[in-house]
């Protein structure tokens, strides 16, 4: 019998070319260390709540693990039209202008595969959401990095969106607000700047508005869906991950024109097929029952958010407050090399993970994400101990 070899194999250039995370690495060093107090995650650390857990139970008992129609179940879509409506200002035909997705990041990445074909671009904040940049690289789409700079509170330049922009090629614009990893909460007057852009640009906002429940100090999150003509410009993005802490669920969806929705549909046939059916039912409830629990949620990060913000700026590291989201972004001290090394450095030193700035594009140079999805003993610990270093 003829002796076998090893197959050859070669991953293909789209995985290659994917950027690489420095905060995988520092991630693994801290996994090794003990009494690490972690200030990198991106979800919440509250329990999903009971009411919403009782309903799952009770569907898994009932039989309810088949498959549900591509787009979502009518009863979830009406459910979520009617939240839409009442809370975001934006009237949609639920079967036809939703879709329920595998959480939101799965909506971006259909509205994406949706409106911009291979060799085209899409605008991107710069610092923003990493898989921004990779969702686009995976389908050879080009993102141009819009510099969001904090002297203008992390919020969208139109003169800087002028400098990248390629009006040939560029067919959408990734909007999120309130901002990972900034925490800024666009305004009204920006988010109509923005709108009479795209419209004048004929483009479509990607809006990313996953932490829409969690605003602090007054702020109001506004749709931009809700503008005034933004309604064939708009695909607007959900989640139940943060809203709900529900992100095992893995569940979200959006709205918007009844072409893009359906051509969001018919991509989604050929990937994911369909959102688990626990999960939509499990949604039903979070929107139509008891909402105190997103309350406790918002009072306790507001809470976190004060103090850790207080304590950042007292020990020199420049820090805007954020209006929104669980995620400060300081500055790092001044000779203190660059975002990955202070990252590094901190670990190091005081046994607290941060996220290096430049995890969220270029521009991230300079400064580090710090998240309030922590204990507050855990934030007060860990302030404390960076505290000691830099002083």
């Amino acid at each position: 019998m003829k002796e076998r070899s090893g197959v050859r194999r070669v991953i293909a250039e789209r995985e290659e070319e994917l950027p690489t995370s420095e905060f995988v690495k520092i991630v693994k060093i801290a996994e090794e260390r003990h009494d690490v107090i972690s200030l990198g995650p991106g979800e919440p650390d509250f329990d999903t709540p009971k009411n919403i857990i009782k309903v799952a139970k009770k569907k898994l008992d009932q039989g309810f693990t088949h498959y549900t129609p591509i787009g979502g179940r009518s009863d979830t879509k009406k459910a979520i039209a009617k939240k839409l409506k009442k809370e975001n200002k934006i009237d949609v035909n639920p079967e036809s202008q939703v879709i329920v997705t595998v959480g939101a990041k799965e909506a971006i990445l259909l509205s994406l595969m949706s409106l911009v074909d291979p060799g085209e671009a899409v605008l991107i904040p710069d610092p923003g959401y990493l898989p921004y940049r990779s969702m686009a690289d995976t389908i050879t789409v080009e993102p141009l990095s819009v510099r969001l700079k904090m002297e203008d509170g992390f919020e969208y330049d139109i003169d800087e969106v002028k400098k990248v922009i390629e009006p040939k090629r560029t067919k959408a614009m990734i909007l999120n607000s309130p901002s990972n990893p900034t925490g800024t909460v666009f305004t009204k007057k920006k988010l109509e700047e923005i709108a009479d852009f795209a419209i004048d640009n004929s483009l479509v906002v990607i809006s990313d508005e996953a932490y829409e429940k969690f605003v602090y100090d007054g702020s109001k999150h506004i749709s931009i869906g809700s503008l005034n003509g933004m309604h064939n410009h708009v695909v607007s993005i959900f989640s139940f991950s943060k809203s709900y802490a529900m992100p095992g669920f893995r569940i979200g969806y959006a709205c918007g024109p009844r072409d893009i929705i359906q051509a969001m549909t018919r991509l989604k046939m050929g990937t994911t097929l369909s959102t688990p059916t626990i999960s939509q039912l499990a949604a039903i409830e979070a929107l139509k029952g008891p909402q105190e629990s997103v309350k406790r949620m918002v009072k306790e990060y507001d809470r976190r958010r004060r103090f850790m913000w207080r304590s950042l700026n007292e020990m020199g590291m420049e820090c805007l407050k954020p209006k929104g989201a669980f995620y400060m972004f300081p500055k790092i001290p001044r000779g203190r090399h660059n975002s990955t090394t202070f990252a590094h450095s901190l670990l190091h030193k005081t046994k607290v993970l941060v996220v290096p700035g430049t995890e969220f594009g270029k521009y991230g140079e300079g400064f580090v994400r710090m998240s309030y999805a922590t204990s507050y003993q855990k934030i007060v610990k860990a302030m404390g101990r960076i505290e000691k270093v830099l002083k």
